[in-house]
């Protein structure tokens, strides 16, 4: 399936970097996009295929490392680029990055050693079986959830910042990474707290912070670009550190059809981004503040149903 999935990522990349006209661009990118959806969803399998526990916990969070230091790298690497070539070279190198990676695939060993056979209609049942799983279910959609000021802040951050504040785009690119080096350092200290906090403290901790950072940013009212930068570092920052515990602790949930759950997992994640960037699109008084609503649905949710199974466990013994 990574192999599948890469090849399908160089044909988008190669087809984004051919396109004549805007509608042969998106749907290339939507190509591409579907090929980088089996790496984002199988190093999920894989983590649960290898790994248990604390371990697992910190490979997840090496994973979030990676994956918030790789958008804060992409522009600065983008705009070098512009500077010297056209912008189909842009995807051009994205094609030479997916051989790599497709060499380090070819390095692997399978992990699995039981697969499912039956076609369509039998992949279609594991699905099925995961759905059935409600305490997975719950979980994944609530803490899928907890994205939304995230993919918010990626949305409507142009708009914030340079329309707003009247940002060039050079300063822009500094505000916006800041918010992924808080990801990064979110994460980053996730693999410390590992072995030293539960992971039940660690999701309050964060959760409350979400929470917290919202109020504040509400409270301000992002009437200066640092009451909207302060604020997202500390939301990006708690999804950082909590991300990782709470995928392992959505594992935990499954013990077959892996793959299926780290699909639905995944699917899950991207959908609530897309929403939240569809809606901060709209034409709103304030985007900020809808950020900071964001983030009080996105903290108060996944906290509110971990309080719920905690009553409900603690009602059965």
């Amino acid at each position: 399936m990574l192999v599948f999935g890469l090849l399908l990522f160089i044909l988008g990349s190669g087809l984004c970097a051919l396109a004549a006209n805007i509608t042969m661009l998106v749907l290339a990118r939507a190509i591409q996009g579907a090929g980088a959806a089996a790496a984002a969803a199988l190093s999920l399998a894989l983590t649960k295929d290898l790994y248990d526990g604390l371990e697992r916990q910190k490979i997840l969070a090496s994973i979030g490392v990676i994956m918030a230091f790789c958008p804060m790298l992409a522009p600065t690497l983008g705009g070098l680029l512009l500077k010297f070539a056209s912008w189909q070279w842009i995807f051009v190198s994205q094609v030479v990055v997916a051989f790599v990676a497709l060499y380090g695939v070819s390095q692997l060993k399978e992990p699995l050693t039981e697969f499912t056979s039956g076609g369509v209609l039998s992949v279609a049942g594991r699905y099925i079986a995961v759905f059935k799983n409600r305490q997975f279910t719950v979980m994944a959609l609530s803490f899928a959830l907890m994205i939304l000021p995230h993919f918010g802040f990626i949305g409507g951050s142009p708009a914030i910042y340079i329309s707003g504040f009247g940002m060039s785009e050079q300063v822009f690119g500094l505000y916006f990474g800041a918010n992924a080096l808080g990801f990064m350092l979110g994460s980053m200290v996730c693999t410390r707290l590992g072995g030293v906090l539960s992971q039940l403290r660690i999701l309050y901790i964060s959760l409350i912070a979400i929470i917290g950072a919202g109020g504040l940013m509400l409270l301000l009212g992002g009437t200066s670009p640092l009451t909207v930068a302060i604020p997202m570092f500390c939301i990006t920052f708690s999804v950082g550190l909590s991300r990782p515990v709470s995928n392992s602790l959505i594992l935990d949930q499954v013990d077959k059809d892996i793959g299926a759950a780290s699909g639905v997992m995944t699917f899950e994640m991207f959908m609530v981004g897309a929403v939240s960037m569809e809606l901060i699109a709209l034409d709103w008084p304030s985007k900020t503040m809808l950020l900071g609503v964001f983030a009080f649905f996105g903290g108060g949710i996944p906290l509110t149903t971990l309080l719920v199974m905690r009553l409900l466990k603690n009602k059965s013994r």
